[in-house]
């Protein structure tokens, strides 16, 4: 959960400091160069590293929700794909690219609700029972009564959704099921935390330039080139005012932030406008403020993850057991062994699932180290004749 790894993706506690750059994949490379060359924190189009993007319709008691997903590949299995709490499809942009050069499969990263470009009616209900249904769904929705076979993949929060839509017998053809980075025991004690965490983090942004630089330098995601194509699916741009409270709130997290500038340029430019409005009525100086806050910072997150604190406990607690109980193949893919829970660590033991550990990763272990998890997935497919090796790949069976 990296106190979430600078972004709540809940799943983890952190065990070690950030260390931008330490990604498994070449944009791992780029982060480690000299200061002599500027990196680029462009932001990068989906279309780059999935075929395809539609949006599904799904038909519910209230009407119709639309759920935006984003596909590759023609043949073999369905790797159905689950983000993480607050980030979006767009997290397995170069896990796909990696994957899809390893293994006959097709890919469906889909947008939980509440998230990414997602449209539902109650986007704020995110109970684990509603997004899990909201998955069973999805597949429904686009492949009718015959769904081809299925593996689900998540991470963290959506590893969690993945345990409970296969608990639920929600994706009747369901081959395997992969969870990345989460545990019961880490994500239950790092609840207390998440409030602080997310109260400490950047409100808005300036661009999307800068909302990816500070998603590399902070340690949320420790690969560039993911962080170039993933933070477009995190933040959007600030909507219209809605009322003085609001735009209030919105200005003293600005202000916040320009009083911690190193240099101190803004703050003291900050209290020359107070100054200025000195006289004026207090809504006018919230509007004139807020005018200002919009454009010297445009963008903000997609999602209020503070409002959703009411359902962490259910997303996580109980998942152990629920993971050991589903009967299919199962993997867990974790940054580190330093607080596998109780019951899974006897799981593991008596086989129950198979378990590999990836270096050198943040708690976004698919962004940072897109290779090495596609790798795994690959062989585990393989070993299980799930799918067909392509390209040459050599399965490397771990030795756990």
């Amino acid at each position: 959960m990296s106190a979430l790894e600078k972004s709540m993706h809940l799943g983890r506690l952190p065990s070690r400091p950030p260390l931008p750059g330490s990604g498994g994949s070449q944009s791992g490379a780029k982060m480690r160069m000299g200061p002599g060359r500027k990196r680029d924190f462009s932001p990068v189009s989906w279309s780059q590293y999935f075929e395809s993007m539609e949006d599904v319709e799904v038909e519910n008691e209230t009407g119709k929700d639309t759920f935006r997903v984003y596909k590759s590949g023609s043949e073999g299995p369905v790797l159905l794909l689950l983000h993480g709490g607050g980030h979006s499809a767009l997290s397995w942009a170069v896990f796909t690219a990696a994957i899809i050069s390893r293994v006959q499969c097709r890919i469906v990263a889909l947008d939980l609700r509440g998230h990414g470009e997602t449209k539902v009616k109650n986007s704020e209900d995110l109970s684990a029972e509603t997004m899990a249904k909201d998955v069973g769904n999805v597949v429904e929705a686009m492949y009718g009564d015959l769904p081809p076979p299925i593996m689900l993949i998540g991470h963290s929060m959506g590893g969690a959704i993945a345990v409970h839509t296969a608990s639920s017998n929600l994706v009747p053809s369901l081959l395997g099921l992969c969870m990345i980075d989460v545990v019961e025991g880490t994500a239950m004690d790092a609840l207390n935390s998440m409030q602080n965490f997310l109260r400490g983090r950047p409100k808005t942004f300036k661009s999307l330039e800068n909302a990816i630089e500070w998603s590399v330098k902070s340690g949320q995601i420790r690969n560039l080139e993911s962080a170039r194509v993933s933070m477009v699916g995190q933040v959007k741009q600030c909507e219209g005012i809605t009322s003085p409270e609001s735009s209030k709130s919105i200005v003293e997290g600005i202000i916040e932030e320009e009083e911690e500038d190193e240099e101190g340029s803004e703050s003291v430019n900050k209290r020359k406008k107070e100054d200025d409005m000195e006289g004026l009525p207090l809504e006018t100086q919230h509007l004139l403020l807020f005018l200002q806050t919009k454009k010297d910072h445009p963008y903000t997150w997609r999602i209020e993850l503070a409002k959703t604190e009411k359902y962490w406990d259910g997303w996580f607690r109980g998942l152990s057991n629920l993971f050991l109980s589903c009967p299919i193949p199962k993997l867990l893919l974790l940054a580190g062994v330093d607080r596998l829970d109780k019951d899974l660590t006897i799981g593991q033991m008596q086989g129950k699932f198979q378990m590999q550990v990836l270096p050198q990763c943040g708690h976004a272990v698919h962004e940072d180290a897109p290779d090495k998890v596609a790798e795994a997935v690959a062989t585990f497919l393989i070993r299980h004749r799930f799918a067909e090796p392509i390209g040459g790949f050599q399965c490397v069976f771990p030795g756990c």
